[in-house]
Formats: C-alpha cells, structure tokens, sequence
C-alpha cells in the first residue's frame, strides 16, 4: 500500500457493472512521469467532492491490483480518501500540460512495437504520436445496454449491497453511445489501423451535441471537433491503452484510444 500523487489524464466512458453497478478506467501520470492505471472506480457513485476532473493531481491510497496483471494496473483502496489537489491549466500554449504529459516520457509511433511491449506484458499505456489521421469513423451501435446487465444492477440496488452509506435512488445508469467512434490512422512505418475511441468526453460530446443539435447534426458536430478541430488544428496525441481481454489473449492489437491530448501547434517565434 502508497499513497501517491497522480495526475489525471484520462477518464473513459462508463461500462455497466453487477458488481460496482457502472465502472470508468481511470489512467494518469505519477509524480516521475510514469504511466499509472486506476481500476475499477465508480466515478459517478463517488461524492462530488471526490469527483476529480483531468489533468488534476489527485492524492490516492493505491496497491497492485492483483486481478489485472497488465503492469500499470493498480487499485484505490478507498474511494472516501480520494483527495483533490490543484489543476493544471491550458495557460500559454498548454505549456505546463505539455511538460507533465510528454516531457520525460518516450512518445511511440510505431504499432509494431508497441504491441510487441504489451505482448510482452511490458506496458499497457503509451502516448502515441500518429504520422497521419486518414478519417475519423462514426458506426452505428446498439443504443442499449444488455438488460441482462442492466437487470443485474437493478437488483443489486434493491438489495442495497455496496455503496450502503450513499442515496442510490436517484442513480441513473448512464447511457449507452448509439455509435462506436474511431480514429483510421498510419504508423511511421505506413501501417494502418482503426481503433476506437473510448473516452469520456467525446461521449460527453455527443450527448451535448445531441441536445443542443438534435440527432440528425450530433454526429457530425462531432467529426468536426475530432476532425476538423483536432486533427487539423491541433498538436495531436492519442493515448492508447490495452483492455484487459485482449492483453491476456495477447490480441493482433490489443490497444484502444482512451484519450487525446491535443495542444495548439506551437508557433515559431522569428528573429529575423
């Protein structure tokens, strides 16, 4: 058991649980720059006080997580001690963000070899720098979640098992994306691949979109903030992270996109 510093840099969308009722992945950065993976936590069951937001320190009492073995894996021990630190800004170009994120830390750019570190059960987290972003891909999903699941939550809240001490009555089960969202990209050796983007704020991002636009605009109000915006605007990075079944089956390409850390090109400052 520590208790540890972590920078916050990536909350994925939630998945539905029996046992935690609604899961998010949790991944960040230690004090020395190093890559750190927080599951499972409840996001939205925790108090709003222990809500934390990205790119803000947090201070958590962590051990290993036995049941993962991806190197990176670790559990908070208890969820009440989460304690909220500063946040890092966007101030002059994203500069503190840029140090913290990709200061002292390789950033890949070769599939390859990164799939050949998490075969090896080396690393489950990187920072990944694509050579080209070809399209960014909107599919079609089933809008609802298994009720198999979902009946399985409903119980387990009647039962009022776990998270005793909190007011489940008003808990929502948050809804499932009707689209499954991807990035098609090259490597620096021209392989291409497509992976999906599992994030919480590009699901944010369309639920807004959805409201504000209706269904007929959300997605492409969408593409144009991944597309237009990210890709051809901004400084792109993609964090990758593997899912724990396909790092244990050792998949073709176990890696999913788990995050963006888009900061404005930085300009050139002249002289002449």
């Amino acid at each position: 058991m520590a208790k540890e510093r972590i920078l916050v840099a990536v909350k994925t969308y939630p998945t539905l649980s029996e046992k935690y009722k609604e899961l998010a992945c949790t991944a960040g950065f230690r004090e020395d720059g190093s890559w750190i993976r927080l599951y499972p936590i409840p996001f939205r069951l925790l108090d709003a006080g222990r809500q934390y937001k990205k790119y803000q320190w947090i201070e958590v009492d962590l051990a290993h997580n036995k049941g993962d073995q991806r190197p990176e894996s670790h559990r908070v021990l208890n969820t009440d001690n989460i304690k909220l630190l500063n946040a890092i800004g966007t101030e002059r170009q994203w500069s503190d963000r840029r140090k913290l994120v990709l200061g002292n830390k390789k950033i890949h750019t070769n599939l390859k070899e990164i799939i050949g570190l998490a075969h090896s059960n080396k690393v489950s987290l990187v920072v990944f720098k694509p050579t080209e972003i070809l399209e960014f891909v909107a599919e079609p999903a089933d809008p609802e979640w298994p009720q198999d699941k979902i009946n399985g939550i409903l119980n387990g809240l009647k039962q009022g098992h776990l998270f005793e001490d909190q007011n489940m009555e008003d808990f929502k089960i948050m809804p499932k994306l009707p689209y499954k969202f991807s990035y098609r990209f090259k490597d620096d050796a021209g392989v291409e691949s497509k992976l999906m983007i599992e994030d919480w704020e590009i699901g944010q991002l369309y639920w807004n979109c959805e409201k504000n636009y209706g269904k007929d605009q959300a997605v492409a109000k969408v593409r144009q903030k991944y597309m237009d915006d990210f890709v051809k605007t901004k400084d792109l990075y993609l964090f990758l992270g593997t899912t724990y079944e396909w790092h244990i089956r050792k998949a073709k390409n176990p890696f999913v996109i788990i995050g963006t850390f888009h900061p404005p090109i930085q300009k050139q400052t002249s002289f002449l």
